[in-house]
């Protein structure tokens, strides 16, 4: 088995195991990015329930990740599953209120509250 192979393998089995997660540079509690910690800042003040992959810790999964969703950028965010975007796609869907319609959907917990004041603040 090849070390892409490997990162592909690892890859899958964190998106499908998990029902959010984001590959970030860092982790949700110090994120080492503007980009990874505006997503991770935006799915912490929405009280989501997320997994962390910080591709900082292994070269392998930094470059899979990119491969994996056809996406040249961290950081990625998958939902169910699904890449769903990066730093400006999830900005434009918090601000759209698509984000929202996206956790209903799939069934993940968040504070609507706290998704209507980011657009508040934002709009």
């Amino acid at each position: 088995m090849t070390e892409t192979t490997d990162a592909k393998t690892r890859i899958k089995d964190t998106v499908t195991a998990n029902p959010v997660v984001l590959f970030m540079k860092g982790t949700k509690a110090m994120p080492q990015c503007g980009f990874s910690s505006r997503v991770a800042g935006v799915l912490n003040y929405m009280g989501v329930e997320f997994a962390d992959v910080n591709v900082l810790e292994d070269a392998d999964i930094r470059q899979g990740i990119k491969d994996y969703s056809d996406w040249p950028t961290i950081p990625q965010l998958y939902v169910a599953g699904e890449f769903v975007g990066g730093c400006d796609i999830i900005t434009e869907m918090t601000l759209s209120g698509e984000l929202d319609q996206l956790f209903e959907t799939n069934g993940v917990t968040f504070d609507k509250d706290a998704a209507a004041k980011i657009r508040e603040a934002n709009g």
